[in-house]
């Protein structure tokens, strides 16, 4: 039997390095939320996917045709991003050979063809994928001061990214394990590998933003009129 393909997105979060009246999610870009060009990206390279979608309990801005999904459901957020995961795979009724990818809500820029190279390298690793960025400033490292006190080899450095995608049963055992530890880990590439397993790094595009700051608005709408520009339309 084929294995399917479903989508996590925590959009749980309240955002609030953005300074906003509202979750970063739902701050507008080029006419339309956060939120909903994340989703469109998604669609358009997996539109058969399953989507779960984590939203805080209380969120009052969500509108459901934001979602150009077919299958899909809401779930509660948890106090993390990883207890909002955890609460999707509990929901989701899944395979163990399903694979999961998991993509930040404040990522809009995502491309089809990263989305599409993600997925064929979950698909072909046993340890699961995410998608990574090279390294390519210098490093440095304070003391909590935020004076320099050391330069850092960047080399085998990566900037992980999403969305990253495991096997249903792997991530579903991963977070698990880091809950009953005690353990509130920032990705899931960091619960499956305290597992001892190796996830498969997949160079990514610079321009995949993560929209924290304000002034991030500004640049994520200039990648994506950029992106828009380009002549092979890869977003």
């Amino acid at each position: 039997m084929t294995s399917r393909l479903w989508l996590v997105v925590p959009a749980a979060g309240q955002g609030k390095r953005m300074g906003a009246d509202k979750p970063k999610q739902y701050l507008h870009l080029e006419g339309q939320p956060i939120l909903a060009h994340t989703l469109a990206r998604l669609h358009d390279a997996f539109p058969q996917a399953r989507l779960v979608l984590c939203l805080d309990p209380e969120d009052r801005w969500f509108q459901p045709d934001w979602v150009p999904f077919a299958q899909w459901q809401r779930v509660p957020g948890g106090e993390e991003r990883m207890h909002s995961v955890v609460n999707a795979l509990q929901a989701m009724a899944a395979d163990d050979d399903d694979l999961v990818m998991v993509h930040d809500v404040a990522r809009p820029c995502i491309t089809r063809d990263d989305l599409r190279a993600l997925y064929h390298a979950a698909q072909a690793h046993r340890g699961g994928a995410l998608l990574a960025m090279p390294v390519a400033d210098t490093m440095k490292r304070d003391r909590g001061d935020h004076l320099s006190h050391a330069t850092e080899p960047r080399d085998g450095l990566w900037h992980a990214l999403t969305p990253q995608g495991f096997r249903y049963a792997l991530l579903h055992h991963a977070l698990n394990q880091a809950q009953q530890q005690g353990t509130v880990v920032t990705d899931e590439a960091s619960a499956v590998e305290a597992l001892g397993e190796a996830p498969k790094l997949v160079s990514g595009r610079r321009d995949n933003m993560k929209v924290t700051h304000p002034d991030d608005l500004a640049l994520a709408a200039a990648i994506m009129a950029a992106q828009r520009s380009t002549s092979n339309r890869s977003f």
